[in-house]
């Protein structure tokens, strides 16, 4: 549990911004700085796309949202200064992704994320 000086990471916060499709209220989970990894089909593990900063974290989020899919917040498990968390989406068209992210966190901010995902293909 966070205090004053070390704030919690906010798990409702990461819920309502994932299934209510909000890349703002992601973005918020954000520190300046964050830096995201992610590893699928088409950016493998020896060469991932990274992400620096909100300003890059943001414009990927807001692609993100922008298509027509739901996504759902599978589980979310917070220890210290780490969580991971689970999440399922689906196209309109019925291809479902999966993702699963593990995140580092400073002052209840992600610092860093190591997001991979596969897809229905």
């Amino acid at each position: 549990m966070g205090t004053a000086a070390d704030p919690a990471f906010d798990k409702e916060t990461l819920r309502r911004g994932l299934e209510g499709e909000n890349p703002e209220i992601l973005l918020s989970l954000y520190a300046d700085d964050a830096e995201m990894r992610i590893v699928d089909q088409t950016t493998q593990p020896s060469h991932p796309k990274v992400l620096h900063g909100r300003d890059e974290i943001g414009r990927m989020l807001e692609d993100v949202y922008s298509r027509d899919m739901s996504h759902k917040l599978e589980r979310c498990v917070i220890q210290g200064d780490e969580a991971a968390y689970s999440e399922s989406c689906q196209y309109s068209d019925g291809v479902r992704v999966l993702s699963e992210s593990m995140l580092s966190l400073r002052d209840g901010k992600i610092a860093e994320q190591t997001l991979v995902q596969a897809w229905d293909e």
